[in-house]
């Protein structure tokens, strides 16, 4: 069991309709993700070819940035507003998908953007997973 888990099930108000294990498994995948874009972005500035990476730098840390709000965002049940985190997992799917698209290109050369390409997979997986029970 994760701590995802126990928070969401020692929340002391109901938490509605919302399909916890999928809640649980996008605020996970989020935080993996946000953690592997910025490790990969580091690496990337480790590259000797570090300017041919500039695009994938930044698609990482915008994704980084976006998935971290996005699980923040997932964390918060008061005053729950179900239009806002529609709109932050569109957010989070759509940067996702840019930053795994990205890091796909790079992937034969680089052993760090497919990992990270791998995560952002799997976030969007998550998102879109979420976005359908909603």
């Amino acid at each position: 069991m994760s701590t995802t888990t126990d928070m969401l099930r020692t929340y002391p108000k109901d938490l509605g309709g919302i399909d916890q294990a999928a809640l649980t498994a996008c605020i996970d995948a989020c935080f993996e993700c946000a953690q592997t874009c910025t490790a990969c972005a580091d690496a990337c500035l480790s590259e000797d070819m570090v300017a041919d990476l500039t695009k994938c730098i930044r698609t990482n840390l915008d994704c980084a940035d976006v998935c971290a709000t996005t699980g923040n965002v997932l964390s918060r049940h008061t005053g729950y507003d179900a239009n806002l985190t529609r709109a932050v997992l569109e957010a989070c799917r759509a940067a996702c998908k840019t930053c795994g698209d990205e890091c796909t290109q790079h992937a034969d050369m680089h052993e760090h953007c497919k990992t990270c390409a791998d995560a952002c997979r799997r976030c969007e997986e998550a998102c879109d997973a979420l976005l359908a029970t909603l």
